[in-house]
C-alpha cells in the first residue's frame, strides 16, 4: 500500500518509468537544489585552486566541458529528501564529483579517447601525462576534503566506493577483446565501476541527514539501482545515439574491444553468421565492422532488450523510494529514475 502511494504522488503515476517523464529535463529534476548547485559550482571552482599552472590549467578546461553534475546532484537531493541541511552536504557534493572526473580523466587514458561531451579529452588537449596527472590531484583533493569534512562514517563510504571504482576499472581492462564475458561479468563491471558512486552519493545523502540504517540502505540501493539504469543507456546510446547529442563517436565500445550488453546479447540470440560477426569485432577491435555489427545488433533486438533491463533497474530504484515521506526532493528522485531510461544523451 505504501508504495502505491508514493507511485500515486508522482507525476504521470502508475505507468513505466520510460513513459512516465519523456518531458522531464535536467533542469527540472534539478528544481528543488538550484541555489545549492549553483553554490557547488563555486565551490568546485575554489577547491580546483592550485599554485601549480598545468593543474589549474586543466582543472578549468575540465570546468567548462560541464556535465549534468548527477552524482553530487543525487547527493543533494538524498539529503533532502531524508530532511539533512547540513552545510557538509555542498563540499561533499564537489568530493563526490572530483572522484567522478577523476575516473574519467584515467577512463580517457586507458581507452585512448579523444572526444568526450562534444570537446576533446583532457588528455588529447594536453597529454596523457598531465590527465593522469591531474586525476590523481582531484583524487587527493577529494580526500583532502573528506578529512574536513570530519566524520569517518562518510570516509568509510567514499574509501569503499573509491576501491570499488578501482577495481571495475581493471575488470573491464581484463574483459577488454574477451567475447566469452557474460551477462554477469558485464553488470560486475557496470556495478562496481559505474554504479558505485551512485550508491555512495545516494547514501551519503541518508548518512548526513542521521537517517536510520534501514533508510540509508534502501537510498544506496536506489543509487546503485539508477547508476546501473544510466550505464545501460549509455550502452545503448553507443548504438543508436546522436553524435551532436552524445558528445562522443558511435562504436566507442566496440572500438575499444568493449563486449557491452547489446553486443552480448547480439551474440546469445543471434544467428551462428551474426554471433561470429559480433565476436570477431570485438577480438579485432576497431570500427571496420561497425556497420555490419550495428546491423546485426538491431536484428536480434539486443538493443529493446539492454533498455527493457534498465527500465527494470529503473523501477527498482523507485520501488526503494518507498520508506521516504512526500517531498519535492523524492519527487525529483523518482523523477531521475525515469529520466536515467528515457533520456537520449
Amino acid at each position: 500500500m505504501k508504495r502505491q502511494k508514493i507511485i500515486e504522488h508522482a507525476p504521470n503515476a502508475g505507468k513505466a518509468p520510460c513513459d512516465n517523464f519523456r518531458g522531464v529535463t535536467p533542469a527540472r529534476i534539478l528544481a528543488p537544489i538550484a541555489d545549492e548547485m549553483r553554490r557547488l559550482e563555486s565551490r568546485i571552482g575554489e577547491r580546483l585552486d592550485s599554485d601549480v599552472a598545468l593543474v589549474r590549467q586543466v582543472a578549468q578546461y575540465l570546468v567548462e566541458s560541464g556535465g549534468k553534475r548527477l552524482r553530487p546532484a543525487l547527493l543533494l537531493l538524498a539529503a533532502g529528501a531524508c530532511g539533512s541541511r547540513d552545510e557538509a552536504r555542498i563540499e561533499l557534493a564537489a568530493v563526490v564529483e572530483f572522484i567522478h572526473t577523476a575516473t574519467l580523466l584515467h577512463d580517457d587514458v586507458v581507452d585512448a579517447s579523444d572526444l568526450r561531451r562534444g570537446r576533446s579529452t583532457a588528455n588529447a588537449r594536453f597529454g596523457n601525462a598531465a590527465a593522469v596527472l591531474v586525476g590523481d590531484f582531484l583524487y587527493s583533493r577529494a580526500f583532502q576534503m573528506m578529512v574536513g569534512a570530519g566524520s569517518m562514517r562518510v570516509m568509510a563510504v567514499l574509501a569503499e566506493a573509491t576501491n570499488a571504482i578501482a577495481e571495475g576499472e581493471v575488470l573491464q581492462l581484463m574483459h577488454c577483446r574477451d567475447p566469452d564475458v557474460g551477462e554477469s561479468g558485464y553488470l560486475a563491471v557496470v556495478r562496481r565501476k559505474t554504479a558505485k558512486l551512485f550508491e555512495a552519493s545516494a547514501r551519503l545523502g541518508a548518512v548526513l541527514a542521521g537517517a536510520p540504517p534501514t533508510l540509508e540502505e534502501r537510498l544506496a540501493e536506489y543509487g546503485m539501482r539508477v547508476g546501473t539504469a544510466f550505464q545501460l543507456i549509455d550502452d545503448v546510446l553507443d548504438y543508436s545515439g546522436d553524435v551532436e547529442a552524445i558528445g562522443k563517436s558511435l562504436g566507442d565500445d566496440l572500438a575499444e574491444g568493449n563486449p557491452t550488453l547489446p553486443l552480448i546479447r547480439a551474440m546469445a540470440c543471434g544467428s551462428p553468421a551474426q554471433a561470429r560477426l559480433v565476436r570477431d569485432a570485438i577480438v579485432s577491435g576497431g570500427r571496420e565492422a561497425f556497420a555490419a555489427v550495428l546491423e546485426a545488433v538491431r536484428a536480434t533486438g539486443a538493443l529493446e532488450y539492454t533498455r527493457e533491463l534498465a527500465r527494470r533497474e529503473a523501477e527498482a530504484a523507485r520501488a526503494a523510494l518507498e520508506p521516504l515521506a512526500p517531498s519535492a526532493h523524492r519527487d525529483s528522485l523518482l523523477e531521475l529514475a525515469a529520466y536515467s531510461v528515457s533520456r537520449r544523451s
